[in-house]
């Protein structure tokens, strides 16, 4: 969002990895939840400085700040495909990366439930992309929270050739210019 917009940024990468850092003081008055992501807007609504946690409430403020990428005609729709990440995509496919690529030790009940609850959100996404080029109507905050998800696929065990309709949309916002730039800030390891 912050490339597409053209805002200016600078990236403090925290390494959740270590269960430390997300938990120091200084990060916990930002995000109190210890998560990631988080945002400081030091130009927020009221001139003063505002965090921001949570990928969906970040989004919506800089949908709102920069009147952009979330069109009021199909407000409810980018909403409905926004809070379907929240509440299934986002928690799902990160269980299924923890189960099936994070822990030392697979777990087959672990990885079978979180995998074939992956594949059925996919089939969910497959189903409504086969008749729409985006989740809601136009290219919106709701492609952008879904597509980080989708671009670790591999992570579980999810072929987009199965997906047709998901994978023709992963790939049209894949070409996107500052798309590409914001996946890869921070590189990953």
């Amino acid at each position: 969002m912050l490339e597409e917009c053209g805002l200016p940024y600078q990236v403090k990468k925290i390494n959740i990895g270590t269960n430390t850092e997300q938990f120091a003081p200084e990060y916990l008055k930002i995000n109190p939840n210890g998560k990631i992501p988080s945002i400081v807007d030091p130009d927020g609504p009221d001139g003063r400085p505002i965090a921001m946690m949570e990928s969906g409430a970040i989004l919506i403020y800089l949908a709102d700040k920069t009147g952009r990428f979330f069109p009021q005609k199909d407000k409810y729709l980018v909403l409905q495909w926004l809070m379907f990440q929240m509440g299934g995509v986002g928690p799902m496919f990160g269980q299924a990366h923890h189960f099936m690529r994070a822990k030392k030790d697979e777990n087959p009940y672990g990885s079978e439930r979180y995998g074939n609850e992956a594949k059925r959100l996919y089939g969910v996404m497959d189903r409504h992309l086969a008749q729409n080029g985006f989740f809601a109507g136009e290219y919106s905050i709701a492609d952008m929270a879904i597509y980080p998800w989708v671009a670790r696929h591999e992570w579980h065990r999810v072929d987009l050739a199965a997906f047709p309709g998901v994978k023709r949309w992963f790939d049209a916002l894949g070409a996107r210019p500052a798309v590409a730039r914001g996946m890869a800030v921070p590189q990953l390891n």
